[in-house]
């Protein structure tokens, strides 16, 4: 289960969440990633700042997206009119993300040929997406806002995102190291009815850094009920 109350996100143990269905069967513990979010943030907003507000809003997006199985019940978005793009790609639907598979696939949609694929997201689902990178990443991949450039109703800001290698990754052993992903995305609301995201991201071949490990080992860590249930 998760904690009584997370203070990033507020649509997720209010009042109005008490029939919300979870993809895991309970909401989820950020706990772990909201502690490194703290110990590794390099910006930190003034309450009620416009700035805090877009932070809050994303991670209230984000936690949605992933966890919430009714899209009826986002509360982020508009989910009849909700489109998304990433690095200028035409702009698709829920619908049309939901036939990606979910997850981190429409995140991490590629032009590379498969053959040079290190993470195919037209091999994965929802549920093999999160397990790999909850896996990868156990202490989560936190989020900070970095700057916002214009505010609402289009609202322009810069992300960061990062996370430790500490558990395998299709086979290659953990290196420990630091990812950072950075970006540019673009939120049209009230509601969030347009999302455009543009990533300057670190080569996914950096978590090919270990050495080649037996999947089993992999196979049982991503299969742990309480990595399952991470954001």
């Amino acid at each position: 289960m998760g904690s009584s109350e997370d203070k990033y996100r507020t649509f997720l143990h209010q009042e109005q969440e008490k029939n919300t269905k979870w993809r895991f069967g309970a909401p989820p513990n950020y706990d772990v990633v909201n502690k490194l979010f703290e110990e590794g943030r390099t910006k930190k907003w003034p309450p009620g700042s416009l700035e805090e507000q877009v932070q809050t809003l994303v991670k209230n997006w984000e936690m949605e997206v992933f966890h919430k199985v009714d899209v009826n019940q986002y509360r982020s978005l508009d989910p009849q009119k909700y489109t998304f793009s990433l690095n200028g790609r035409n702009a698709m639907t829920l619908e049309e993300k939901k036939k990606l598979g979910g997850g981190y696939n429409a995140l991490l949609q590629t032009s590379m040929p498969q053959e040079l694929r290190v993470y195919d997201p037209n091999e994965e689902t929802a549920d093999s997406s999160h397990n790999i990178f909850t896996t990868t990443f156990p202490r989560g991949f936190a989020l900070e806002i970095l700057h916002v450039y214009s505010g609402p109703p289009v609202i322009i800001y810069k992300f960061r995102h990062w996370g430790f290698m500490e558990g395998p990754f299709k086979g290659h052993a953990p290196t420990g190291q630091k990812v950072e992903l950075f970006g540019i995305a673009i939120f049209t609301v009230y509601y969030i009815i347009a999302c455009s995201i543009f990533e300057i991201v670190i080569s996914i071949y950096s978590l090919l850094k270990g050495p080649a490990i037996d999947a089993s080992g992999e196979d049982a860590i991503s299969s742990c009920p309480v990595l399952r249930n991470t954001g």
